[in-house]
């Protein structure tokens, strides 16, 4: 929605900025966010809420995340978006677990729109092939992957493999979604602003954000939020199968 105005015949020079309100893409649909108590995925969780959707939210059972996790819900309350928020601490490396959020969730709300794959689990398929009775098509999957799937490094192995398995598994969902009009992309944020990247060190950020063509910055969790959620809605409905790497030109594929 945009805040209109009667102009005059004499339009003056300039103007005050005009405050904007997120667009309501997203209104009632409904969106389940994996890892969503801190960093990307708290971003994520409010930048949905803030274009309409209901959300249900996944966190590990542990006390700091259950803190930041009810940091985030009452945050979007405070917000006055209008939406539902639901959600619940879950281990999703148990087998049994993508399940257990599919039977919570639905207790709330009557089918699934979109899910943002963020939490790091054994395999990334599991909410889907869980959810797949309940989403309402066209529907969205969106996996959070990384620029490390294809940069590499030394210490990075085993993760960047992950994250590249998830990118290939993405094409695989795609193909195998898209009959409806379902899409599945995965969105690869380069360097982004974190407690864990904090213990990194400024040294080690300063490098990585020299590295960085676009403002010479690391990100902030919103510059990624903002590609998901462009990717959740409707004006995506021709994109699938892609990986869009949200690095500030760190990562050019």
């Amino acid at each position: 929605m945009f805040s209109s105005f009667p102009l005059s015949k004499s339009a003056p020079s300039s103007f005050a900025p005009v405050a904007l309100k997120a667009p309501q893409d997203l209104a009632g649909k409904v969106a389940l966010v994996t890892g969503a108590s801190r960093g990307i995925g708290a971003q994520i969780a409010e930048e949905l809420a803030k274009r309409g959707a209901h959300l249900f939210l996944t966190w590990t059972p542990s006390p700091d995340s259950r803190a930041s996790a009810t940091s985030v819900i009452n945050h979007i309350y405070q917000a006055n978006t209008g939406v539902s928020v639901r959600g619940m601490p879950i281990d999703l490396t148990e087998p049994k677990a993508p399940f257990q959020v599919i039977h919570e969730l639905i207790k709330y709300f009557p089918h699934i729109d979109i899910i943002i794959n963020n939490a790091d689990q054994p395999s990334h398929s599991a909410i889907p092939d869980a959810a797949q009775s309940y989403l309402r098509a066209p529907a969205r999957i969106i996996n959070i992957s990384s620029v490390a799937a294809r940069v590499g490094g030394p210490t990075t192995i085993v993760y960047a493999m992950s994250k590249a398995g998830l990118e290939a598994m993405t094409r695989g969902m795609a193909k195998a979604f898209g009959k409806d009009g379902t899409t599945v992309n995965a969105v690869a944020p380069g360097i982004v602003e974190s407690e864990l990247l904090e213990k990194a060190g400024q040294d080690f950020i300063k490098e990585k954000a020299a590295l960085t063509p676009v403002q010479q910055r690391v990100g902030k969790p919103d510059d990624v939020a903002q590609v998901v959620a462009w990717l959740a809605g409707e004006g995506s409905r021709w994109v699938s199968g892609q990986t869009i790497c949200a690095s500030g030109g760190f990562m050019m594929v």
